[in-house]
C-alpha cells in the first residue's frame, strides 16, 4: 500500500488533519472570546452551509477534470482565507462581517473539496479498508496532537499564529497533490444536469445509503452541530485535553477497524455507535476531568469504527465512474444537519441549559444507533456487492475512495 502516490496522499491528508483537529478549539476559543457561544455558532453554521451548497456540484466537477485538480485549487482557497483572518486577529478583534465571509470563502471550497477525496483512494492504494483504517489512525493521532497544540498556541501566542498555521497546513497539502501522479478515468461527455441526475439516481437506488443520511440529519441537529459549541464553554478550559482523549480514542477504533472485518459492516457500526453517547453524557453530568476523558476516549473508539465500516461500504458499493457525484449527495446530506444544529446552540441556550441540552443529546444518540439497527437495508447490508439482478437496486462495482473522516462525521471533517 505504501506506494510513492499513496505516501504523498498520506501526507497531504495528514498535515490538513492536524489543521483540522486545531480549528475547533481555535475557533471555539478565538472566536468565542470575542462573540460569544452565538458568534461561534453562526461562523460554524455559515461554514457548513456554503459547503453543503455547492458540494454536488463539486462531486460532477470532480468527475468531469478530475479529483486532484479540484483539491489543488480548494487548499489554494483556503490558504487565503485561513491567512486573512490570522491577519485580521493581529487587532484583536476582527470584524465579526470578516469572520462569517471568510466562513461562507471557506466552506465553498471545502464543498467542492470534499466529495473528491473519495475517488481518490482507489487510485493511490487497492484495499479500501485498510486505507480507511490507516487514514483513520492518521487522524486519529492529529485528533490527539491538534486540539492540545490549539489549546497551547492560542495561550502562548494567541489565534494569529493558530490560522497561521492552519493557513501553511493547506499550503503543504496542496503542494504534495501536485507531486502526486494519478490516471483519472475519463467521462463519457455530458451535460451538467445530466450529471446530476445520474449521481442523485445512484443515490436514491440505494435505500441502505439514504435511510442512513436521513437519520444523520437528526443526529447532527441534536448532537453534532451543537457539539463544539456547547461543549467548549461547558468543559472550558481542559477542552483541550478532552478533544485530545476523543483523538485517542479514534486512534484504538482505527485499529479495531484494521483487524475486524464483519460480514454486514453497518450493522456493526451501529452497535458500536452507541458508545459515541458517553461523550455528550459525560459532559453533561459535569464529571471530573479523568472520567470525562474516559467518556470521550470509549466515544472517539465507536465513532472511528463506525466511520471506517460506513466509508468502506461506500468504496465497495459504489460505480467509480460517479463515486464523487455520489458521495457529493451522501456528505451533503451528512452534513446538513450540522448546519442547522450550529446555528441553533447558541439560541437554544437561552430556553435550555446547556447541560441539560447535552443529556437530551445523549438519548438522541442511543437512539440513532437503535434506528439504523432497525433499519432492514443497513442491517442487511453485505460487505461484498451483492450480484445484479431484476428487482435490485442499480448495479454496484468496484471498490472506490475514501472518504477523507470517514464521511458522516463532526465537522472536524472540515476545516473550520
Amino acid at each position: 500500500m505504501w506506494t510513492r502516490s499513496f505516501t504523498l496522499y498520506f501526507g497531504a491528508r495528514t498535515i490538513s488533519l492536524l489543521g483540522d483537529a486545531m480549528m475547533p478549539v481555535a475557533s471555539a476559543l478565538a472566536i468565542g472570546g470575542v462573540h460569544g457561544i452565538a458568534g461561534v455558532g453562526y461562523v460554524l453554521a455559515l461554514w457548513t452551509a456554503s459547503a453543503v451548497l455547492v458540494m454536488v456540484f463539486g462531486g460532477v466537477v470532480a468527475d468531469r477534470i478530475g479529483a486532484r485538480r479540484l483539491m489543488i485549487g480548494a487548499d489554494a482557497v483556503r490558504v487565503v482565507t485561513q491567512g486573512v483572518v490570522a491577519v485580521a486577529f493581529l487587532d484583536g478583534a476582527p470584524p465579526y462581517a470578516l469572520l462569517l465571509a471568510m466562513a461562507c470563502l471557506s466552506g465553498v471550497a471545502a464543498g467542492v473539496f470534499e466529495p473528491c477525496v473519495n475517488g481518490m483512494v482507489p487510485l493511490v492504494a487497492g484495499d479500501p479498508q485498510r486505507a480507511n483504517a490507516t487514514l483513520k489512525i492518521a487522524e486519529a493521532v492529529t485528533q490527539l496532537t491538534g486540539p492540545a497544540l490549539a489549546g497551547v498556541l492560542i495561550v502562548a501566542a494567541g489565534p494569529v499564529v493558530v490560522y497561521s498555521v492552519d493557513a501553511a497546513t493547506f499550503l503543504v497539502s496542496g503542494v504534495c497533490l501536485l507531486l502526486l501522479r494519478v490516471a483519472a478515468p475519463r467521462p463519457e461527455p455530458s451535460d451538467t444536469l445530466s450529471d446530476l441526475r445520474r449521481g442523485w439516481q445512484e443515490f436514491r437506488a440505494r435505500s441502505w445509503m439514504w435511510s442512513v443520511i436521513l437519520v444523520w440529519v437528526f443526529w447532527g441537529v441534536l448532537v453534532i452541530g451543537p457539539s463544539v459549541p456547547l461543549s467548549s464553554q461547558v468543559i472550558g478550559a481542559d477542552y483541550g485535553w478532552v478533544m485530545a482523549a476523543l483523538g485517542l480514542g479514534t486512534v484504538l477504533g482505527g485499529l479495531v477497524a484494521i483487524r475486524v472485518r464483519p460480514r454486514r459492516p453497518l450493522a456493526a457500526g451501529a452497535m458500536a455507535l452507541s458508545g459515541y453517547a458517553a461523550v455528550p453524557l459525560t459532559v453533561a453530568l459535569d464529571l471530573p476531568l479523568p472520567p470525562l476523558m474516559a467518556g470521550h476516549l470509549l466515544g472517539g473508539c465507536a465513532l472511528a469504527f463506525w466511520s471506517v465500516m460506513w466509508s468502506t461500504s461506500v468504496q465497495t458499493q459504489i460505480p467509480p465512474d460517479v463515486v464523487n457525484r455520489v458521495n457529493a449527495y451522501q456528505v451533503a446530506g451528512s452534513v446538513a444537519g450540522m448546519a442547522v444544529g450550529q446555528a441553533l446552540a447558541g439560541p437554544a441556550t437561552t430556553l435550555v441549559e446547556p447541560r441539560a441540552f447535552l443529556l437530551g443529546s445523549a438519548l438522541v444518540t442511543a437512539g440513532v444507533a437503535a434506528a439504523l439497527l432497525l433499519i432492514g437495508p443497513v442491517r442487511r447490508l453485505n460487505r461484498e456487492p451483492a450480484p445484479d439482478t431484476p428487482g435490485t437496486e442499480l448495479p454496484l462495482t468496484g471498490p472506490v475512495g475514501v472518504v477523507r473522516t470517514g464521511g458522516l462525521e463532526p465537522p472536524r471533517c472540515f476545516h473550520q
